[in-house]
This record gives structure tokens, C-alpha cells and sequence, in this order.
């Protein structure tokens, strides 16, 4: 999510802002870093229309806490939950992600100045 934003408003990327080698990075909450993120996308005189994000995990189940998810998110970007959809979708059993060796996410931004 935090990616899909600077990009979508020709940012720079989360490793330049937040660059693991930079102590004050380790262990820092997501949640805090996408709202920074989401506050340079303001200062660059963008503001969000949606973000329509797909994770694909075998486990864990994500349906059961997709409409918290999306409450969560919201209210970290200051915007309507409306305005930011979530899928959850499993490997089917196929690939690494069926075999639940891994999760993949996806997330597109839709910007406007």
C-alpha cells in the first residue's frame, strides 16, 4: 500500500524512505510508515480516490477480518472506508503461495491532484 501511494504520485519508493539500514527504521509500525508515506502524497498535492489491494495467502484465512482491515486502513489514511477495497484470495493449493510457503500482496493506487 505504502509503495502503490508514492508511486502513484512519482514518490520515492519505501526502501529510500525508510531504509533498513537506518536504525530508526527497525521495528517501526507499518501503520506509522504508510501514514508518512500518505502524508508526503498531501504535500505533493495529491489526495486518494481508492486503493484496491489483492492479498493471496493459503493461511491464514483473511475474509474473517477483511471489513476490520479495511476499517484499519481507513482510519490510518484519513479517508473513508469506501474508498479502499481489499480481496483475499487463497493459492488453491497451487504455487508457493497454495503450498502457504509465502504471502504475495498487490495493491494499486488511484490518485488525484
Amino acid at each position: 500500500m505504502t509503495d502503490a501511494l508514492l508511486g502513484a504520485a512519482g514518490l520515492p519508493d519505501i526502501g529510500q524512505l525508510f531504509p533498513d539500514t537506518d536504525e530508526a527504521n527497525r521495528g517501526r509500525d507499518s501503520a506509522q510508515m504508510l501514514r508518512l508515506a500518505y502524508d508526503r502524497v498531501i504535500a505533493a498535492g495529491w489526495r486518494l480516490v481508492n486503493l484496491d489491494c489483492v492479498v493471496a495467502a493459503q493461511r491464514p484465512r483473511l475474509a474473517p477480518a477483511k471489513e476490520r482491515m479495511i476499517a484499519k486502513i481507513a482510519d490510518i489514511l484519513g479517508v473513508e472506508p469506501g474508498q479502499v477495497n481489499l480481496k483475499a484470495k487463497t493459492g488453491e493449493g497451487l504455487g508457493s503461495v497454495g503450498a502457504g510457503e509465502m504471502i504475495e500482496a498487490r495493491c494499486v493506487a488511484l490518485l488525484q491532484k
